[in-house]
Order: C-alpha cells, then sequence, then structure tokens
C-alpha cells in the first residue's frame, strides 16, 4: 500500500487573502475595544469583566475562522456571519453605561469594529472570489484502490442549502449565551442573595442541556430530515423561554438587555434561515432503479 502525494495548493484569489487580513484586523480591534470600554467603565464589577472577557474570547473565533477561510471551508460563511452579528452585540451591550453617555473612546472603538464587521460579511457574502473559494470540506485519510491520501472528505449525507448552515452554527451559540450571564449570576450568590442558588445550578444545567440538544437535532438537521427543523424551533422557543425570565430574575432590566438581547438576535437568525432553507433537491432516480 503506497500513500499519494499531497496536491500543490494554487494560490489564493486576492480577495481571499484581503478577508483573512481584514479577520486579524478584527480580532485584535475587539481586544482593543473590550480592554478601551473596560477602562472606561464607571463600575468594573464581576458581571462587567465577566462579559469583557466572553467578548474578548471571540478574537480567538475570528482566528478560528481565517483557517476556514484558508482552507477554503463552505462553512466559513455562516460562521462568520454569526460571529460578526454576536460581536457587534457583545460590545454593544458593554459600550453603554448604566447612567450617563458612553466615552468618546468606547464609541470610536465599537464604530471601527462594526464596520469591520460588515466589511467581514460583505466580503463573505457579496464577493464571487470568495464565495468560489470558500466551496471545500474538511480533509481526512481516504482508503482507495489501495492508496492512502489526506484528501477532502465529500460528506455522504445529500447537500444542504448555506441556510441551514446559518441555522445550525446560529443554533450552536445557544449554550455560551446561557452559561455567561448564568456565570455573572453567581455574583449575585456571592453578595450573599442565597435564595438564588437552586436557580443558578437550573441555568448552568440548561445551558449545558441545550447544547447536547442542538447537537442532537442538527447532526439530523444536516440530513434535511423536516422533524429535525420542527424540533430547532421547539428548541429555541424553550431556550428564549428559560433564559430571559432568569435574566429579568437575577440580572435585572439591564441584564435583560445585556445578555438576553444577544440570545434574541441568534434564535431569531435561526428561524429566519430555516424558514429560508429549502430542501435539498432529490436526485433523479438512475436508469437501472427506474426498470
Amino acid at each position: 500500500m503506497r500513500t499519494a502525494a499531497e496536491p500543490v495548493e494554487v494560490r489564493r484569489p486576492s480577495a481571499v487573502r484581503a478577508l483573512t487580513t481584514l479577520l486579524a484586523v478584527t480580532a485584535a480591534a475587539t481586544i482593543v475595544v473590550e480592554l478601551l470600554n473596560y477602562w472606561y467603565a464607571p463600575e468594573q464589577e464581576f458581571g462587567l469583566a465577566v462579559r469583557t472577557g466572553w467578548a474578548m474570547l471571540r478574537s480567538l473565533g475570528f482566528l478560528v475562522l481565517i483557517g476556514h477561510v484558508k482552507r477554503g471551508r463552505a462553512v466559513a460563511k455562516p460562521f462568520g456571519l454569526i460571529l460578526s452579528v454576536t460581536t457587534v452585540f457583545a460590545v454593544g451591550r458593554l459600550l453603554v453605561p448604566r447612567a450617563g453617555v458612553p466615552p468618546l473612546p468606547g464609541l470610536l472603538g465599537f464604530a471601527v469594529l462594526t464596520a469591520l464587521c460588515v466589511a467581514v460579511v460583505v466580503l463573505l457574502y457579496r464577493s464571487e472570489a470568495v464565495g468560489g473559494h470558500l466551496v471545500r470540506h474538511r480533509k481526512g485519510l481516504v482508503v482507495e484502490g489501495g492508496v492512502i491520501s489526506w484528501r477532502e472528505v465529500v460528506p455522504k449525507r445529500p447537500p444542504v442549502t448555506g441556510w441551514l448552515l446559518t441555522a445550525r452554527v446560529a443554533a450552536f451559540t445557544y449554550s455560551p449565551l446561557m452559561l455567561v450571564p448564568a456565570l455573572i449570576a453567581t455574583g449575585s450568590i456571592l453578595d450573599g442573595r442565597i435564595s438564588a442558588v437552586p436557580a443558578v445550578l437550573f441555568w448552568f444545567a440548561a445551558g449545558i442541556a441545550v447544547s447536547y440538544a442542538v447537537l442532537f437535532c442538527t447532526a439530523f438537521l444536516m440530513r434535511d430530515r423536516p422533524w429535525a427543523r420542527r424540533f430547532l424551533v421547539v428548541i429555541t422557543l424553550t431556550t428564549l423561554a428559560v433564559d430571559l425570565p432568569l435574566c429579568w430574575w437575577l440580572l435585572g432590566v439591564d441584564g435583560l438587555v445585556r445578555d438576553g438581547a444577544p440570545l434574541v438576535t441568534a434564535a431569531l437568525l435561526t428561524l429566519y434561515s430555516l424558514s429560508r432553507a429549502g430542501h435539498a433537491p432529490t436526485p433523479p432516480p438512475s436508469p437501472s432503479s427506474a426498470r
């Protein structure tokens, strides 16, 4: 048994190279803007520190997205859309203080970061060169004809639309968007609000359960099972019904706006993507099967 030689990679289009540079700049800008917001915040409390840390972790998401873009992965489009939209919300919710007006450096940084995220989405969805590049699947070991090769593995499932991929990626954000405010709510326990312990524990358990439910559901969603679409709608509505009241009760109106709005945005994007996603076309029967 022999091993096939790795194919020589062709030079990426200029639009793809520009996109990778833009993503690197956006990752750096996310860190800078978050540090500015935290520096100028009048109250540097526990909740602000958690939200700032979570928002800064999104810079790692942009680095992961760079890897997907370089490899030409089709999942880069929905991943980039979700990452850009939620980054704007994650930064925007920390920009406005509880009282007064936002500081000018924070406003300028937020404007720059928003422009960068918009540019990322435009390149991902409007550039023909980028769209033609992002068509590949993951690579893996393939044994064929006595030859072992490391090459693209075409999924055995039927082809799915980009909207289904977007719904899948958006649904995967439910769990972290629930766990972050649950972690912030532990601050109320540390302040002596012992009655909140059961609710916070339930919040954590619900966030973990949602991650497994979404993982199970989207596995069948990618196979375009109609029941999986309905199940994802149920998961979405249940997630909102659990998270939003807990945000309001444990974190107040401020927490409901800061932590509930990103989840509502992800849920709306999931539902919209499901409504736009058409069923994968059924391949025509082969001549042998038609006999």
